[in-house]
């Protein structure tokens, strides 16, 4: 019997505004420099997925979100390596200041439908129709 993959848990986000267009951010580092993804990062230990998620967003995007805001949606699962990431996909309405790219090169709002132009990572793309559905 194969051992199980270390799971990379991450907590991301579809900021969704007033106009029904979602945020992304486009990556200004590593080996997916240059492609759009939802704002959010790793899960550290002691985190849940909503804390992981407040703390990447203030650091990321430099707003504050309330874990009553953040609505888990989806998540999508795809193998890396040694490793298998779980992405937890949450939505989000309402937060506190104006998302700015700190830590990404670009911030975009697109409506979802727009989602299937962009580059983005593999796990990111089967939760775009999710996104359709429901704003």
């Amino acid at each position: 019997m194969e051992p199980y993959p270390t799971l990379l848990l991450v907590s991301a986000v579809a900021l969704v505004d007033r106009d029904g267009r979602v945020l992304v951010q486009q990556r200004a580092a590593g080996p997916l420099k240059g492609l759009w993804e939802f704002p959010g990062g790793k899960i550290e230990g002691g985190e849940t997925p909503a804390t992981a998620l407040i703390r990447e967003l203030r650091e990321e995007l430099g707003i504050d979100v309330e874990a009553a805001c953040l609505a888990p949606a989806a998540f999508a699962s795809e193998p890396l390596g040694e490793r298998h990431l779980l992405l937890l996909l949450h939505v989000c309405r309402k937060w506190k200041g104006v998302p700015q790219p700190l830590e990404a090169s670009a911030l975009k709002w697109v409506r979802p439908v727009e989602l299937h132009r962009l580059d983005m990572p593999a796990p990111d793309r089967p939760l775009i129709g999710l996104l359709e559905a429901l704003v």
